[in-house]
C-alpha cells in the first residue's frame, strides 16, 4: 500500500520511495527512508495535505507526494507472516516484513524496436513471446517475474519505441507506463550495432530523471566489426551504468541484474543526475517554464519538471492536452507560446527540430570521446544480401518465389503427417464403432466429437509448416525487406510499405495482425489496413482450403492454394484503392521504416514460435470446436423421426433378407454374384436416402432450407450453407461442421469409416450430381476467403479503431462482396462450362 492510504493514527514502516530524481532526493532528506516507522497525525480539513510523524518530528506531505511512498502496515505484515504466527506485530516484525517486501524490484524493459528486448524477456521469465526481426512485434506490454539473489524482479516488456514523443501509440504507451506505474528501474535495452540512434531514447529517459540501467545488447556484433567502445566512460558522462549483453546467447544477463540490484540499493557511485545542455537559447526557454511546472500540483511528482518543459517546447500534443490546454494553466500556456516564438525567431528553426538536433549533438559529442569505429572497411552481409533480395529486377521474383514455396510446402510436405493423423482418426472411429454398444452416446462420440475434432486436427501439420515459414521470414529480417520492395505497390493502393507487415502477419492470424497496425502512424492508413486485413487468409481458413482443394483439385493443389492467397492480396489492393478514394481522401505520409540487419534465427526460437501457434490451434480444437461439434451433431440428429426410419428400415431389411438367401455358395462371376452386388448398391442407396431425409427433417435441415434461397445462386446446397454460418465463430468450425454433416455418407460396404476428403469428393446433391463440382468448389473457396471474418477479428477491429461502426462496416462489406464474387464465378462459369 501507499502512504496516502493510511488513516489517521495508523502506523506503517516505509518500504521504498517510488519517485525519481529531485523529488526522491528531497523526500529521503526529510527522513522518509526505508525501514523507518511513520504515523499519520491528521488530515487537513480538505483532506490534503496530510501531517505525518517520523523520526520524532512532524512533517506534512501532499497526498500526491505521499502516494509515491510505499509502506507496509501491521495488517499487511500479519498477512505476510507465517501461518503459525500468532504473536503481536511489533516494530521489529513490521521492519522485517518491510525488508522482505522491499526486495521486490519492478523493472520496465524500454528500447527501440528490434533491439532484443523480448528475447531478453523470454529468457528471464521463461515465456514464449514471439521475437521478430522488425518493429511492432510487441504490441501490448507483457509481464513476468523471476528471482535472483533473494530479490524478486517483476519485469514488464513494453512496446518498442524510438522516442517518448506522442508520435505513435507505442511511444505514448511507454511514456504513460513510466509516468503512471513508476517502475523502480528502467532497463534501457540498446542495440550495440546502432548505438547513436538508440541513445536518442536514452537522452529522453535522462530528461525524465528516472533510474536507468542500460543493456548494450547484441554486443558481439559490435566486437565482430572491430569497433572499440569505452562504455564505462560513457556511463560516467551520462550517469548511467552500461552492461554489455548478448541476450540470444544468454551472456551478460547475470551481471546486468546484479547492477540493477546495486542501483536499486543506491550502491552504484556513477549513478547520478545529469542534465543535457540544449544550448543557451533553449535553456533560457526551459528555465522560464520550470517555476510554473514545479509549483503546479497537476504535474506528476515522480517525473522531472524539465521533461515537461521540453515536451511543451516540442509542442507535444498529448502533454498540451493533459497539462496546458485547460483553464487551470492559462499563464503557463502563454509563457510556453511566448518561449516557442522567441526560440524559433532567434534560431530560425522549429523548436522540435532544434531539441532533436541538440540531443544528437550531445550524443555525437559523448560518442566521439568513447566510441571508435574499426578502420578496416568491411561489407556487411546485410548489404550483400540486399543487393539481390531488394534489387529492382530480382526483388519481386524472389519474394513471389518465397510465397509460392511457402504455400506449396504447406500442402505437399504437410500431406504425409496429415495422412498419418487421418489414418489414426479413422482407425479410432472404426475401433470404437466395433467395440461400443449402440446408443446415443456412441453416435455422439464417433459421429459428433471425434468426427468433428478429428476433421480439424488432421490439418495441424499444415498449420505448423505455414507458421514455420512466416516465423523464419520475420526472424531473419526478410519481412522488413518485403515491406520495402512492396512500398511502391502499397503506395498505389493509397498506403505505404509499413502496412505490408500487418497484412503478411494476417496469413498467420488476423487478430494480432490488426493489432500490429498500431505501428502505422497515420490514422487513415491504419484504418484502411485494418479493414482490408481480413482478405489475408489466416491459418484458420487453411484447413478449409486444403480440404476442398485436396478433394476436388488434387493434381494442382499447390497452385490453387497459391492462387487463393493471391486473390486475397489482389482484392486487398483493389478495396484499399477504393477506400482511399471514397472514404479516406487525406494525403499519404512519407514511408519511414527501419531495415534491420539480417540475423540467422535460432532453431529453438523459430520452432518455439511455430509450436506455440500450433498449441493455440489445438486449444481451439479442445474448446470452441468441441462445443461446436456437439451442437452440430445435436441439431443434425434431433428431433427423431421414427416414421422415416421405419419406412426405410423395412426396405433395407427386405433387401438384406434377399441378400442372405442368395449369398450361399456364390461362384465368382456368376449371375448370383452380380445380383448380390446390385442388392448391396440398392441397400447403400436406400441408407443414403434415409440419412438425407432424416437430415432434412432435423433442426439443422430446417435452418439449412431457410438460408438455401440466399446461397443457391452461388451453387451451394443447405449443407454448405450450414458450414458457412458455423464459420462465423471461427473458420476451423467450417471443417468440423462438414465432418459431422458429411460423416454419415462415409459408411462403406464393410462398415469402415472413410476420410472427410473422400466424403466431400463423393457427396451428391438431391439430383444425384456431385455437390462439389470444380465450379462449385471454386465458388465456395472464394466465399470462405472473403466473407465475415471471425468474431475475434470483428472485436479487435472495434477495439483498435475505437468504434463499433468500422466493425459493423467490415461485416457488411466483406459478406456482400463474398456473395457478389461467388455469384459471378458460379453463374458465369455455368454459362461457359
Amino acid at each position: 500500500m501507499n502512504l496516502s492510504d493510511l488513516k489517521t493514527n495508523e502506523e506503517a514502516v516505509i518500504v521504498k520511495v517510488k519517485g525519481f530524481g529531485a523529488f526522491r532526493k528531497r523526500i529521503i532528506e526529510m527522513g522518509f527512508v526505508k525501514g523507518k516507522k511513520v504515523k499519520v497525525v491528521k488530515n487537513a480539513p480538505l483532506k490534503d495535505p496530510i501531517e505525518y510523524e517520523i523520526m520524532d518530528y512532524k512533517v506534512s506531505l501532499r497526498r500526491s507526494e505521499a502516494k509515491m511512498i510505499e509502506v507496509i502496515s501491521k495488517d499487511e505484515a500479519r498477512n505476510l507472516a507465517p501461518a503459525q504466527f500468532e504473536g503481536t506485530i511489533t516494530d521489529e516484525v513490521l521492519r522485517n516484513s518491510a525488508f522482505k517486501k522491499r526486495k521486490t524490484i519492478n523493472v520496465a524493459l524500454v528500447g527501440n524496436p528490434n533491439c532484443g528486448k523480448t528475447t531478453m524477456f523470454n529468457y528471464l521469465c521463461g515465456t514464449q513471446e514471439h521475437v521478430g526481426n522488425y518493429s511492432g512485434v510487441t504490441i501490448d506490454s507483457k509481464s513476468g517475474s523471476f528471482s535472483r539473489k533473494g530479490y524478486k524482479f517483476n519485469i514488464v516488456d513494453l512496446p518498442g519505441a524510438y522516442s517518448l514523443s506522442a508520435y505513435s501509440p507505442e511511444e505514448l504507451y511507454v511514456r504513460k507506463h513510466i509516468m503512471e506505474e513508476s517502475p523502480d528501474i528502467v532497463l534501457n535495452v540498446i542495440d550495440s550495432s546502432n548505438i547513436e540512434r538508440n541513445l536518442f531514447l536514452t537522452t529522453q529517459l535522462i530528461d525524465m530523471d528516472v533510474r536507468i540501467v542500460a543493456a548494450l545488447n547484441m554486443y558481439d556484433e559490435l566486437q565482430k566489426k572491430g569497433d572499440r567502445f569505452n562504455h564505462q566512460n560513457l556511463g560516467e558522462m551520462l550517469g548511467i551504468n552500461f552492461v554489455p549483453t548478448v541476450s540470444s546467447k544468454k551472456q551478460g544477463i547475470g551481471k546486468l541484474f546484479d547492477t540493477i540490484i546495486d542501483v536499486y540499493e543506491d550502491k552504484q557511485l556513477n549513478q547520478r543526475r545529469v542534465h543535457i545542455n540544449y544550448g543557451e537559447t533553449l535553456e533560457k526557454g526551459i528555465s522560464r517554464l520550470l517555476p510554473d511546472i514545479q509549483q503546479n500540483q497537476v504535474f506528476p511528482k515522480n517525473i522531472s519538471p524539465r521533461f515537461f518543459a521540453l515536451k511543451f517546447l516540442e509542442k507535444d500534443k498529448d502533454c498540451y492536452n493533459a497539462y496546458i490546454d485547460s483553464a487551470e494553466n492559462p499563464e503557463l500556456k502563454q509563457k510556453t507560446e511566448k518561449a516557442i516564438r522567441k526560440i524559433e525567431n532567434e534560431l530560425n528553426d522549429d523548436t522540435e527540430t532544434l531539441i532533436t538536433d541538440a540531443k544528437y549533438g550531445f550524443i555525437a559529442g559523448a560518442l566521439r570521446e568513447t566510441y571508435k569505429e574499426s578502420p578496416r572497411v568491411s561489407i556487411r552481409k546485410s548489404e550483400i544480401l540486399d543487393t539481390f533480395l531488394t534489387h529492382k529486377l530480382f526483388g519481386f521474383p524472389v519474394f513471389f518465389f518465397f510465397m509460392w514455396l511457402m504455400f506449396q510446402s504447406t500442402f505437399t510436405l504437410g500431406q504425409y503427417p496429415m495422412n498419418w493423423i487421418e489414418t489414426g482418426v479413422e482407425g479410432l472411429m472404426n475401433w470404437l464403432g466395433n467395440t461400443m454398444n449402440d446408443g446415443p452416446f456412441k453416435h455422439l462420440l464417433i459421429d459428433g466429437i471425434i468426427s468433428g475434432m478429428g476433421g480439424v486436427v488432421v490439418f495441424l501439420p499444415n498449420i505448423l509448416i505455414l507458421f514455420f515459414f512466416i516465423s523464419f521470414m520475420e526472424d531473419t529480417g526478410y519481412m522488413a525487406r518485403a515491406a520495402f520492395i512492396m512500398d511502391k505497390l502499397m503506395h498505389k493502393m493509397g498506403l505505404h510499405g509499413k502496412s505490408f507487415i500487418p497484412l503478411i502477419m494476417g496469413f498467420g492470424c488476423n487478430v494480432p495482425a490488426i493489432m500490429a497496425t498500431r505501428t502505422i502512424e497515420d490514422k487513415n492508413n491504419r484504418l484502411i489496413t485494418m479493414l482490408i486485413n481480413p482478405f489475408m487468409s489466416c491459418s484458420a481458413r487453411l484447413p478449409v482450403y486444403i480440404l476442398i482443394i485436396g478433394a476436388v483439385f488434387p493434381k494442382h493443389s499447390g497452385t490453387i492454394l497459391f492462387g487463393i492467397y493471391g486473390l486475397g492480396i489482389l482484392l486487398a489492393v483493389i478495396v484499399a484503392k477504393i477506400f482511399r478514394k471514397v472514404l479516406f481522401r487525406e494525403k499519404d505520409i512519407p514511408f519511414v521504416m527501419e531495415l534491420p540487419p539480417y540475423r540467422m534465427p535460432t532453431l529453438n526460437s523459430t520452432i518455439r514460435h511455430m509450436w506455440n501457434k500450433g498449441g493455440q490451434y489445438l486449444k481451439k480444437v479442445g474448446g470452441i470446436i468441441l462445443i461446436a461439434s456437439i451442437i452440430i451433431w445435436f441439431l443434425q440428429n434431433f428431433p427423431k423421426n421414427n416414421e422415416i426410419s421405419i419406412k426405410y428400415d423395412a426396405q433395407i431389411e427386405q433387401l438384406t433378407s434377399q441378400l442372405k438367401n442368395k449369398s450361399l455358395q456364390v461362384e465368382p462371376g456368376s449371375n448370383v454374384e452380380r445380383y448380390n452386388n446390385k442388392l448391396h448398391e440398392q441397400i447403400k442407396a436406400i441408407k443414403s436416402e434415409k440419412q438425407a431425409e432424416l437430415q432434412k427433417e432435423s433442426y439443422i435441415g430446417h435452418i439449412g432450407r431457410f438460408i438455401e434461397p440466399v446461397i443457391k445462386p452461388l451453387g451451394f446446397d443447405w449443407k454448405m450453407g450450414i458450414s458457412i454460418v458455423s464459420g462465423v465463430a471461427a473458420k476451423e468450425i467450417v471443417v468440423s461442421t462438414m465432418a459431422v454433416i458429411y460423416h454419415q455418407e462415409s459408411t462403406s460396404n464393410d462398415g469402415k469409416q472413410g476420410s472427410l476428403k473422400d466424403n466431400i469428393k463423393n457427396a451428391v446433391n438431391e439430383k444425384g450430381e456431385p455437390s462439389f463440382s470444380p465450379l462449385v468448389a471454386l465458388s465456395f473457396l472464394i466465399f470462405i476467403l472473403i466473407y465475415f471474418p471471425c468474431i475475434g477479428v470483428i472485436a479487435t477491429i472495434s477495439r483498435e479503431s475505437g468504434s463499433w461502426k468500422w466493425a459493423m462496416f467490415t461485416i457488411l462489406y466483406t459478406t456482400s462482396l463474398a456473395w457478389i464474387l461467388s455469384f459471378c464465378v458460379f453463374q458465369i462459369g455455368s454459362l461457359i462450362i
